[in-house]
C-alpha cells in the first residue's frame, strides 16, 4: 500500500512536471513564431538551423535558402570584419548587445539590424533576436548630415574671423607699431637737440620718448593676442610659454605650462583652438582677485586628450558676468571641437577648467579640419 502511493505520487509529479515542460514549449513556439522580431538559432559553423517567419520576411529569402549559406554571406560586406570579431567575442563567451550591423536582402537593399545573442557552449547554438532599426538609422544619418554641416559652416566662420584677426594683427604690427616706431626715432632726435635735462621741454620729450616706447610694446602684444605669429612659427607649447609668461608679468601670479602631447598629431585649427581656449581663460574667465598660481597642462593618452588649467586658489569659480560670457564663449568653442568641458572647484584644492576630447570623438574630417589658415 505504501508503495502505490508513493508510486502514485511520481507518476502525479511526473504529468505535473510533463504539463509544465509541454506549457514551456508551447509558449517558445508561440514567441518563435509569432513575435515580430527576427528570432534566429545558428551554429557554431557559422550557419543558420532555424529561423523565425519573421526573419524569412524581412530579408526576403526563403528558408532553404537562409540555412543552405553562411550567415556571412548575408552581410553586408562593410560590416563583415566587425561582425567576425563580434562573433569571436560571443562565442568567447561575452554577450552580444545592441550590436548593429546590415544584412543585404534579396531585392538588395540594405537592412539595419540591432543584435542580442547568447552562446550555448554544451549545445554550441547562438540564439539570437533583432530588431529592424532601418528607419531609425535613417533619421540618425540625417541628422548626422545635417550636424556636419552646420558643423563645417560653424568651422568656415571661426577659420574666416581667425583670418580677419590675423590681417588686424598684421596691421597692427607692421603699420601701426611700424608708424609709433617712427614717431618715436623723431622724438628721440628732438631730444637730442634740447639742452639740459633740467629743461621742463626736455623732461617733457623724455616722457614722450617712454610713452611711445609703452606704446610699441602694448601694440606689439595686442598684436599677439589677436592673432599669435609665434604659434605659427614655433608651435603651441611655446606660444603657451609666452601666454603665460605674458599672464605673469601682467598681474604679477605665477603662471606656467607643460605638455607631453605630440604636436604633429594636431591639426593647426586645434592647436589654435587650444591655444584660444587657454587664453580666454586667463583673459575673460580667471578672476585674478582669487588667483594663487595658474598651471596649463595638455595632457594626452590612449583615450583622449586633456587640457587642465588650475588654479590653487578659487580663480575659476563664476562669480561675475564678464567671467559667464568668457565661459559661454569657451563652450561654444569646445562644442565645436568635440570636447567635453568641465569647472572643477575641489574643496582646499583649488578650482579648475578641463577639456577633455576622447579619441572616438576627434574625427578631424567631421570637424572640417583640412590645413593651416593662410
Amino acid at each position: 500500500m505504501k508503495f502505490l502511493n508513493l508510486f502514485k505520487r511520481y507518476l502525479i509529479n511526473s504529468y505535473i512536471h510533463m504539463k509544465n515542460i509541454i506549457h514551456s514549449n508551447i509558449e517558445l513556439f508561440s514567441f518563435f513564431e509569432m513575435t515580430p522580431d527576427l528570432v534566429c538559432i545558428a551554429g557554431k559553423d557559422g550557419f543558420l538551423k532555424n529561423v523565425n517567419p519573421t526573419v524569412i520576411e524581412k530579408l526576403g529569402y526563403s528558408e532553404e535558402e537562409l540555412l543552405s549559406r553562411p550567415i556571412s554571406t548575408f552581410i553586408f560586406e562593410e560590416d563583415r570584419d566587425l561582425t567576425d570579431k563580434s562573433r569571436s567575442s560571443l562565442l568567447g563567451g561575452k554577450m552580444l548587445q545592441n550590436f548593429v550591423n546590415r544584412y543585404i536582402k534579396k531585392d538588395g537593399n540594405l537592412i539595419w539590424l540591432e543584435w542580442t545573442s547568447i552562446y550555448f557552449s554544451d549545445k554550441e547554438i547562438v540564439f539570437a533576436i533583432a530588431k529592424d532599426v532601418t528607419e531609425r538609422k535613417k533619421i540618425e544619418m540625417e541628422v548626422e548630415v545635417q550636424f556636419n554641416k552646420y558643423k563645417s559652416l560653424a568651422n568656415h566662420f571661426k577659420l574666416s574671423q581667425e583670418k580677419d584677426k590675423k590681417i588686424l594683427a598684421y596691421e597692427l604690427h607692421e603699420e601701426l607699431a611700424q608708424l609709433v616706431s617712427a614717431l618715436k626715432m623723431d622724438i628721440d632726435w628732438i631730444a637730442s637737440l634740447i639742452p639740459g635735462e633740467e629743461n621742463p621741454l626736455h623732461k617733457k620729450v623724455e616722457h614722450a620718448l617712454a610713452v611711445s616706447n609703452l606704446l610699441v610694446k602694448t601694440i606689439q602684444r595686442i598684436s599677439f593676442f589677436v592673432s599669435p605669429r609665434i604659434l605659427d612659427d614655433f608651435g603651441l607649447k611655446a606660444a603657451l610659454e609666452w601666454l603665460c609668461k605674458e599672464f605673469s608679468i601682467l598681474y604679477g601670479i605665477p603662471c606656467s605650462s607643460e605638455s607631453n602631447c605630440k604636436e604633429e598629431n594636431l591639426v593647426y585649427e586645434m592647436k589654435l583652438d587650444f591655444f584660444r581656449l587657454c587664453q580666454e581663460a586667463l583673459v575673460s574667465v580667471i578672476n585674478p582677485d582669487a588667483v594663487k598660481s595658474i598651471m596649463i597642462r595638455i595632457v594626452e593618452n590612449d583615450e583622449c586628450i586633456l587640457l587642465d588649467m588650475h588654479d590653487e586658489g578659487n580663480g575659476f569659480i563664476i562669480v561675475n558676468e564678464k567671467q559667464a560670457v568668457g565661459l559661454i564663449s569657451m563652450q561654444e568653442r569646445v562644442a565645436s571641437i568635440n570636447g567635453i568641458l568641465t569647472i572643477k572647484d575641489e574643496t582646499e584644492m583649488g578650482t579648475g577648467i578641463t577639456v577633455t576630447i576622447e579619441n572616438d570623438r576627434m574625427d578631424l574630417t567631421k570637424m572640417g579640419f583640412t590645413k593651416p589658415v593662410n
